[in-house]
């Protein structure tokens, strides 16, 4: 049951996460024409804020935190499947993703617009892209 309950909290927290993951970018395109020190430049400072510090962050914190414990009560072999291996892959990804999207923020911060709306929106899906590759082999474990 133990097993059941860290799973399900952990495909919450994904969830929480990816949604985060695919808003974020949408934001930033909105706010890649905003005018720097307007009102609409500080209420997307505000939302991306509040976005990333409130629900983002903490939720890929627990991500991480529960698939290591997923990983320790299933037991530590299963970190040589290469289905986990293409899995923890796209986690890295995302991860890094995360980052990007925080360095993004601090520029807009900052009054810089880091790159154009159409930049974002196109980036918009990249987290979507990690999310079916990291399902996928999760769910088929290469047995297809």
């Amino acid at each position: 049951m133990l097993i059941g309950i860290v799973k399900g909290l952990h495909i919450l927290a994904v969830i929480a996460w990816m949604a985060g993951l695919l808003y974020l970018p949408r934001l930033y395109a909105y706010h890649s024409k905003a005018t720097a020190g307007s009102e609409m430049d500080a209420m997307f400072k505000k939302m991306e804020r509040g976005l990333l510090n409130v629900i983002m962050t903490p939720a890929a914190i627990l991500v991480v935190f529960l698939g290591g414990t997923l990983v320790s009560l299933e037991g530590v072999a299963i970190l040589g499947a290469p289905w986990m291996m293409l899995k923890l892959a796209g986690v890295a990804f995302l991860l890094g993703w995360h980052a990007y999207l925080m360095r993004a923020r601090l520029a807009f911060v900052q009054g810089r617009r880091p790159h154009t709306e159409k930049f974002w929106r196109m980036m918009n899906e990249t987290p979507f892209i990690a999310a079916i590759i990291i399902v996928l082999s999760v769910t088929t474990k290469f047995v297809l």
